[in-house]
């Protein structure tokens, strides 16, 4: 860093395309020569304040089905945002559910963005992302506003973010699970069917033994944590510019280009078989993350790390589920 307040990496060969996507990093245009901006707080507070909101009032609508053993509706859900102009006590429901998922995502980007300040790699704050959908945001990111020096450098930071956010979920997945209670055949009714992660379904097991899935009604606690487990399953998938991608580039490097292909063209028939859902983010990371920025780096990684990218590889195994939300 000099005097002037410029970021001055080393630049790589191949720089990466301006504007990508990393997962849950952003990497915006000239990422390598550029002044450092300034954080704009008011609109990380702004979008985590609307996202407080929306997830709140999903989270109520979550609670009220709960309390009176109804399936989740998320028509009743929507309703929500003209409640709590006339009752706002209402969203007071909500929060165990709001709170709880947003201490998973931010404890996902945190992680992140404290493993790139450690590389002294410039980023911003989380960006959270509102939105009146199934639980109330589409995430958040953090913008990657500097080169990443190294291939260690970029595996830390790749799976700094899944590790942590994969803790703070533990305690809400018991505490959540705990409080679920067996209603038969409940889990297949209303609006949406939720997939069941081999994390949820282990921790199911073993506090509500022999009970079926289908028969148990997650609260909403719980529900956050499966959101939890379905963010950390998504970033962790091996293409491009996701973590798992991030991770898997600094042990097989360039080779990431055709692996990200092939994770890409198998997500087609999990569209076709299980949710349709899959087919759109086959879309999506097709057209703007299966890159990933050269690391001119030959260094292959120490053995701990590469038992870490084992343990990242479990993780996504008991956070996936083919069919994450169905009709």
């Amino acid at each position: 860093m000099s005097s002037n307040g410029y970021s001055q990496p080393s630049v790589p060969s191949h720089r990466p395309e301006p504007g990508i996507w990393s997962g849950s990093a952003w990497y915006g245009p000239h990422a390598y020569f550029q002044p450092r901006p300034r954080h704009r707080y008011w609109l990380h507070a702004l979008l985590l304040l609307l996202t407080v909101l929306t997830t709140t009032i999903v989270g109520a609508g979550m609670a009220g089905d709960f309390a009176h053993n109804r399936p989740v509706d998320f028509n009743g859900t929507l309703y929500g945002y003209v409640r709590m102009w006339h009752d706002p006590g209402y969203l007071l429901a909500g929060l165990p559910f709001a709170l709880c998922l947003l201490t998973i995502l931010t404890a996902h980007e945190m992680g992140h963005f404290l493993a790139a300040r450690h590389y002294r790699v410039d980023v911003t704050l989380p960006f959270f992302l509102p939105a009146p959908t199934l639980i109330g945001t589409l995430g958040a990111f953090i913008r990657i506003r500097s080169a990443v020096p190294t291939k260690r450098a970029m595996f830390d930071i790749g799976i700094a973010g899944p590790l942590a956010g994969f803790v703070a979920l533990l305690v809400p997945l018991v505490a959540g699970v705990s409080m679920s209670k067996v209603i038969p055949g409940i889990a297949e009714k209303g609006d949406l069917i939720f997939g069941t992660p081999l994390m949820l379904r282990a921790v199911e097991w073993l506090l509500f033994p022999g009970v079926s899935p289908a028969d148990l009604y997650l609260h909403p606690v719980a529900r956050a944590a499966w959101a939890g487990l379905l963010a950390t399953a998504l970033n962790l998938l091996p293409i491009g510019q996701l973590d798992g991608g991030h991770i898997l580039y600094t042990i097989v490097g360039e080779r990431m280009k055709l692996l990200s292909y092939i994770f890409i063209a198998a997500l087609i028939p999990l569209g076709i078989f299980f949710a349709y859902s899959w087919l759109v983010w086959a879309a999506l990371l097709f057209f703007i993350a299966r890159r990933h920025p050269f690391i001119p780096d030959d260094r292959r990684l120490d053995p701990a790390r590469r038992r870490l990218a084992w343990v990242a590889l479990a993780i996504l195994i008991l956070s996936f589920t083919p069919a994450p939300v169905r009709t």
